[in-house]
């Protein structure tokens, strides 16, 4: 089966299309993970983006829905140098895009079109399964929106709030397009969750009486998300208030900082970060966007840091009792680094 994937900027490529024929656009970003690439095509903060695996051969262990980190796969599309036809467990990527109505294409340089992006940034562009029209693909990408015009945040959280019952400390969670290893990480320490959707209010996190409020990662623009943005706001310093990801960018916004765009962002399971006190941890990561340090207001102290690029990989405001991380601590599928740091210290300050 014929596909094409056309860019923005005129240029487009052909390979072999798996899944179903049919075509999408959006962004185009690439994740340097060698495992777990049914965890990044189901994680959330995807949604509205064509992902690329910069592994040349992806699916070798087949797919297993347990790990899955929201029920249905989320990305717009998969971009693989090769897949595997015969995995150690079935059903294989094919199939179950196949099953599942998916688009995927294979049978391109993944290497040529990462270096492309770390080049020249991220771009729009339009997959087409079933086709190899090059023009076609290169106009719809033209076409399609910026991240930064679309709100995707109300396609992934949940519609009503909800309960997952725990013996120990009350945590409101603001549900932004969570992973499920979030709300496992909580639970396990046995947090006792009122899940959110991604608009709720003050008033309706204060009625289940908390001891704190979670944000969770979600996909696009942080200041697409008022919503949480003023719901932060009206209750910093009433709550202690943790944050990842996304729940790291909107808390800067809920302080009057500023956030703003990566020429590529980072997206993998081998992103080094610095603690304040030295350490460096291997990190999963998923993200676009990233906080400015020099917006953040007096009492903000940057307690970790990229390596790579030096941007802010979390903060904290000890006065307001505020603790973010832009990196994925609940580390699904791996490294697991930061779980126990993270998780263990959040709790810890609920005592």
């Amino acid at each position: 089966m014929k596909a094409v994937l056309g860019f923005e900027d005129g240029d487009f490529v052909t390979g072999e299309g798996f899944g179903v024929k049919g075509e999408c656009a959006g962004e185009l970003v690439f994740n340097t993970q060698m495992t777990g690439y049914m965890e990044s095509l189901s994680d959330p903060s995807y949604f509205g983006q064509i992902l690329m695996f910069t592994f040349p051969q992806i699916g070798n262990y087949g797919v297993d829905e347990q790990n899955f980190q929201n029920p249905r796969v989320c990305a717009l599309g998969c971009i693989a140098k090769e897949i595997c036809e015969i995995p150690e467990h079935e059903p294989s990527v094919r199939k179950y895009f196949e099953k599942h109505g998916l688009l995927g294409m294979t049978g391109v340089d993944t290497r040529a079109l990462t270096i492309k992006a770390r080049v020249y940034g991220t771009m729009r562009a339009a997959l087409v399964v079933g086709s190899d029209d090059g023009e076609y693909a290169v106009g719809l990408a033209k076409r399609t929106p910026t991240i930064c015009d679309i709100i995707p945040i109300p396609e992934v959280s949940c519609r009503e709030p909800y309960h997952i019952p725990g013996s120990g400390k009350r945590i409101a969670v603001i549900d932004l397009g969570i992973k499920k290893n979030m709300l496992y990480s909580l639970s396990k320490r046995n947090g006792d969750l009122y899940v959110f959707p991604y608009n709720a209010t003050s008033d309706q996190v204060r009625a289940c009486k908390p001891d704190a409020l979670f944000v969770s990662n979600g996909p696009g623009d942080p200041k697409q998300a008022p919503d949480a943005i003023r719901c932060i706001q009206d209750l910093l310093g009433e709550l202690p208030v943790f944050g990842i990801c996304m729940g790291n960018q909107v808390s800067a916004l809920a302080l009057g900082g500023d956030t703003y765009k990566l020429k590529f962002g980072h997206r993998g399971a081998n992103q080094p970060v610095r603690f304040s006190d030295g350490r460096i941890f291997i990190t999963t990561q998923n993200h676009g966007f990233a906080v400015d340090a020099e917006s953040l207001p007096e009492g903000c102290k940057v307690t970790y840091s990229n390596v790579n690029d030096g941007t802010v990989e979390g903060f904290e405001n000890k006065d307001l009792c505020l603790t973010t991380v832009q990196f994925h601590p609940e580390a699904h599928g791996g490294p697991r680094d930061t779980e126990v740091h993270f998780f263990d210290a959040l709790f810890r300050r609920l005592k």
